[in-house]
């Protein structure tokens, strides 16, 4: 049996930091969207909406890198919230679009400013040049890796 001494620590890993950082981050954001009931992933479907007067489910799926399944059931969320409406696309009445209820579109600034209070609230000690520094080093990440789901969770 190989001897402990010859595995690395955890905390040498740069992983480990960014998961440990991420799920602070995650968390305290969950818990100020959850105050006006929505999830990260509601918010985030609600936020590719803003955007848009109405999107099919499947272009949604493709931007959010999830399966339309999964789609449909936050859309069915909510719809049951009053935050969203489906309806028939004019073009294709066989096809559905998604959009924001005057509630979810009003809605949506506010939890944005909570995107940006929990972000201050995790790197603001962090200088313009640091901060930036981080920015692109983790869509560098992302683009060399090829990564395309958002982060709902």
């Amino acid at each position: 049996m190989p001897s402990s001494s010859t595995a690395s620590d955890l905390t040498s890993h740069l992983g480990y930091w960014l998961r440990y950082v991420s799920n602070h981050v995650s968390q305290a954001f969950a818990r100020k969207v959850e105050v006006h009931g929505v999830t990260v992933a509601e918010w985030v479907l609600m936020r590719q909406l803003l955007d848009s007067e109405a999107l099919a489910p499947s272009r949604l799926a493709e931007r959010m890198g999830m399966t339309r399944g999964a789609i449909s059931r936050l859309a069915d969320r909510l719809i049951a919230k009053s935050l969203l409406v489906r309806v028939a696309d004019p073009q294709d009445g066989r096809a559905q679009t998604l959009s924001l209820t005057p509630a979810g579109r009003a809605l949506v600034p506010e939890l944005a400013a909570l995107a940006d209070a929990n972000d201050a609230e995790f790197f603001d000690h962090l200088t313009s040049k640091e901060r930036a520094a981080l920015l692109r080093t983790l869509r560098e990440i992302v683009d060399q890796r090829g990564l395309g789901s958002m982060p709902i969770d």
